[in-house]
């Protein structure tokens, strides 16, 4: 989980040099090594930090203004809205009496329909790229996007699912992972309309899913499921994006040149 996010954050660091990015988790352990630090500790933290840095500023002379704007902006590893998680990044941003600002999460965006398409190529289940001749024998002609946080959440998805069916020519409907029997339920109406090669692309960055729940869904489904999203390009990409978006700013990436 940690490297996951760690691999997030050094893809963000390549668009944007010397970004200070930082990892809270909701189910952190405040304790000596801080590995897993809660995000509610984070924020607390790094406000601590820029109030010190601006008391030693004043204390040696300088004629510094207060801090203004966010102390950080917190943006959800979340691929879709899932309102029980959301709740509680936003109760530990407010336990951390820090001014920070929360995003919205990832999707649906393009993006994330590039990189479902890249798992399920990278699993077999689909070509990866429309333009080539040859055929994928195990290609799914029906893809289950599977997601977490209920209806909110499967109607977020179908959004992306719309623009992952223009790229494969296939139908792509969306179901919960955690509301049981719905990816089963999903397949069996795919294949009512005539789908038979399925298969299940999981719509989530990774730690947001109790393990093993997506093995049990396909399984039920009888169909081959792709990787989750994890830290794959884009996601790094959306989440500078969600940051710079909040701040105003416009991320120069390395090598840019500086107008």
């Amino acid at each position: 989980m940690r490297a996951l996010a760690e691999e997030v954050i050094s893809i963000a660091r390549s668009e944007l040099p010397g970004l200070d990015a930082r990892i809270g988790y909701l189910d952190g352990a405040d304790d000596a090594s801080m590995e897993f630090p809660p995000l509610d500790a984070v924020l607390a933290h790094t406000a601590a930090e820029r109030t010190a840095r601006y008391e030693r500023a004043r204390a040696a002379g300088q004629d510094v203004a207060a801090p203004d704007g966010p102390v950080a902006v917190v943006v959800p590893l979340l691929a879709g809205p899932d309102s029980a998680l959301i709740r509680r990044v936003r109760q530990a941003v407010m336990d951390s009496r820090a001014a920070a600002e929360l995003t919205d999460v990832l999707g649906p965006h393009p993006l994330l329909a590039e990189a479902l398409h890249v798992r399920l190529s990278e699993a077999g289940l689909a070509r990866a790229d429309r333009a080539r001749l040859f055929t994928v024998a195990t290609a799914a002609d029906g893809i289950i996007l599977a997601t977490v946080g209920g209806e909110e959440a499967v109607q977020a998805a179908g959004i992306t699912g719309m623009l992952l069916a223009a790229r494969l020519a296939v139908p792509v409907m969306a179901a919960a992972l955690d509301q049981e029997g719905s990816i089963a339920a999903m397949a069996e109406q795919l294949r009512g309309s005539g789908s038979v090669q399925l298969a299940v692309a999981p719509y989530l960055i990774g730690p947001e899913v109790a393990d093993g729940l997506l093995d049990a869904a396909t399984k039920e489904a009888g169909c081959p499921a792709a990787e989750p999203l994890g830290a794959y390009p884009a996601i790094g990409k959306l989440v500078l994006s969600q940051y710079a978006a909040a701040l105003g700013i416009t991320p120069q990436p390395q090598g840019s040149p500086v107008h």
